[in-house]
């Protein structure tokens, strides 16, 4: 802004007053245009008007202009902050209105999500997601108001969760340790599992994609299973791993167990699962073979 184009002094020759014809010799007199007023005649009919305040800006005022627009130099302020433009830098905006460049940066600048105030470039710090920007320090988790800035974080929906506040939150719980399941995992009787909590009861081996039995809340993997609880065929001392191996079914009688293709006649070697069989001496024959001991 620069100052207006008229002279103002005291006449020292005989003039007039260009609009009044008062006598200026001696007088404070306005040149503009060629032309001599006094200052009241000015103010009338020659000043400008000032765009902020609306008022003439008279012969004893400094006066700004730019850009065919006048201002008193005390009307020259941020129309947001009201500090003086005077030698500052600024901007023309909207209805005439000054601004000066902090205020530019701010208006024009993205709003934080989180306070609403404006994100100024080169000086705040601040997280993007999906067209949203926050301040780095506004960027907080929706359960524990903790500040997760540019660290890991889960959506949901309109919200977001700090790694932490989301495995207690929103992960599944494992049914040994109880504690989230984060990543991986497998179910068994639809209930999820860590895979280092799914274990043999006895070697502690983990038991995922291997074969394994229950018993009574304990798993076993085949070889445990064997040796440690399977119970042991009368017939041919082996363990009973009903679906690990040929025999899938087990026959029991008094303390003992066989079996089904175990289970035999001692003399004629008669298969007698679900048939009729003889005890004698301890040990078991078909119902006829005892006729011919």
């Amino acid at each position: 802004a620069g100052p207006g184009s008229y002279t103002v002094g005291t006449m020292s020759e005989r003039f007039d007053c260009h609009y009044c014809r008062d006598p200026l010799q001696g007088k404070k007199y306005v040149q503009k245009e060629g032309r001599h007023c006094c200052v009241k005649c000015f103010e009338k009919f020659c000043a400008n008007t000032c765009t902020e305040c609306k008022k003439p800006i008279g012969a004893d005022s400094k006066e700004l202009h730019f850009k065919n627009r006048y201002w008193h130099d005390n009307c020259f302020r941020c129309f947001k902050c009201y500090t003086s433009l005077v030698n500052e830098p600024f901007m023309l905006r909207e209805n005439n209105k000054v601004w000066c460049s902090n205020c530019t940066a701010a208006e024009d600048a993205p709003r934080c999500k989180g306070c609403f105030k404006p994100i100024i470039a080169g000086r705040d710090q601040n997280v993007e997601y999906k067209k949203m920007v926050w301040h780095k320090d506004c960027f907080t988790c929706s359960q524990c108001k903790q500040v997760i800035g540019s660290g890991s974080f889960f959506p949901k929906g309109d919200e977001f969760y700090c790694v932490s506040c989301h495995e207690h939150k929103f992960a599944k719980t494992c049914a040994k340790c109880k504690n989230p399941i984060t990543s991986g995992g497998l179910t068994y009787q639809e209930q999820p599992w860590h895979s280092e909590c799914f274990i043999c009861s006895n070697c502690k081996k983990q038991l995922g994609g291997k074969r394994f039995t229950a018993v009574e809340d304990q798993f076993y993997c085949v070889d445990c299973y064997k040796e440690c609880v399977a119970k042991k065929c009368a017939g041919c001392k082996n363990p009973i791993t009903a679906g690990f191996g040929r025999g899938t079914s087990v026959v029991n009688y008094e303390d003992e167990s066989w079996h089904d293709y175990c289970f035999k006649c001692t003399k004629c070697a008669r298969g007698l699962a679900n048939k009729r069989f003889v005890c004698h001496n301890g040990k078991i024959y078909c119902a006829e073979c005892p006729k011919r001991l």
